[in-house]
């Protein structure tokens, strides 16, 4: 509370955007400390609301004000919920926003149908908690489903929620597209990076960069537009290739395309650093990206299982609903446990 008090003071100082850098920082640890600090205040005041119409209640008897107070503690207790999740979040990047791709394992149409069902388990997902989102990249299979899905998370804490997903999603069911209706297992992985914006510094050298334009495609072939308004950029030096075709504007693609780029070259970055720090934990966290974490079972039972944290609930049609709570929660505390092992050995 004190930091961001003090922070708000050097904002009103008359010299204060004489060093771009620095205002630019301290603006910076005004949103990231509003965002812990903004809960936590609305959550006393609440409290503090209830006791008093607690005290009312008790006092003078008044079935009005204990009805209040019935009303309000779910409330309360919501938003105590909340911030104790949020403060499973200490990662370097857990308060920024994200960018979340999705793309098909082997297998042709079932997988493609299957990261099809992922894109729709997220965005359902951003749906139920008011995350603001927008897909920058979409490309359909060749007969149903999708190649490729970029969704853009613009939220508070976004990548913090919602890196306990990357990795491969397993599928086992009954074929809708088998006509001797056989069980199939299907795969996808899911990859998430923070979503970065000029804070952070990602050195991206024009040079580098190959951008071509082409005509955006929408599903059975049909034209969004009749311009190259679709953008795909290559960083030459790593290979990274970024495209967007969401907007009809090709400036607007493009821009979209450099945010693409920036999260994966940051997420490249903090790789580089934690092997730098410890090759040997780089490789198990590289490793374990590649790793099926999770697997869904619709057929000859419902199940879906996380297999790093064990968590696992039977209703996998909630779950394919964007019910993930449970899983982001384990996987945090998981997380939480892990990292103090770490520390301790």
């Amino acid at each position: 509370m004190q930091q961001l008090k003090t922070c708000e003071m050097r904002q009103t100082e008359p010299d204060f955007w004489n060093d771009q850098e620095e205002a630019n920082r301290i603006v910076r640890r005004i949103r990231s400390l509003k965002q812990w600090v903004e809960p936590l205040q609305e959550a006393e005041a609440m409290a503090e609301d209830l006791e008093v119409m607690a005290e009312l209640a008790v006092a003078e008897e008044d079935e009005d004000a204990a009805a209040e107070v019935r009303e309000g503690l779910p409330k309360l207790e919501e938003a105590v919920s909340r911030l104790d999740f949020q403060f499973l979040l200490s990662g370097e990047d857990d308060e920024r926003g994200a960018v979340l791709e999705i793309h098909p394992g082997a297998g042709g149409t079932e997988s493609a149908d299957w990261a099809q069902m992922l894109m729709r388990m997220y965005t359902r997902y951003f749906e139920r908690h008011d995350l603001k989102f927008k897909t920058l990249e979409l490309q359909p299979g060749d007969e149903a489903g999708i190649k490729t899905a970029v969704i853009e998370v613009d939220s508070p804490f976004a990548y913090g929620y919602l890196k306990s997903e990357s990795g491969v999603h397993r599928l086992v069911r009954i074929s809708p597209f088998d006509a001797q209706n056989r069980r199939h297992t299907s795969f996808a992985s899911v990859f998430v990076y923070p979503l970065v914006d000029d804070d952070v510094e990602v050195e991206i050298n024009p040079a580098d960069l190959r951008i071509d334009t082409f005509r955006a495609q929408g599903a059975g072939g049909q034209h969004v537009n009749k311009t190259d308004s679709a953008v795909r950029i290559t960083h030459e030096p790593t290979g990274t290739v970024v495209s967007c075709q969401s907007e009809r504007s090709q400036h607007r693609n493009r821009e979209s395309a450099m945010t693409m780029l920036r999260a994966k070259l940051y997420q490249r970055l903090l790789l580089e650093r934690q092997k730098e720090r410890d090759a040997m934990e780089a490789e198990k966290m590289e490793n374990a990206w590649g790793s099926q974490i999770r697997s869904y079972v619709l057929q000859p039972y419902t199940k879906v299982k996380d297999h790093r944290t064990d968590f696992e609930t039977g209703n996998a049609t909630a779950v394919l609903d964007g019910d993930l709570d449970g899983f982001i929660d384990a996987y945090l505390r998981w997380l939480g446990a892990q990292s103090k092992q770490q520390a301790g050995s």
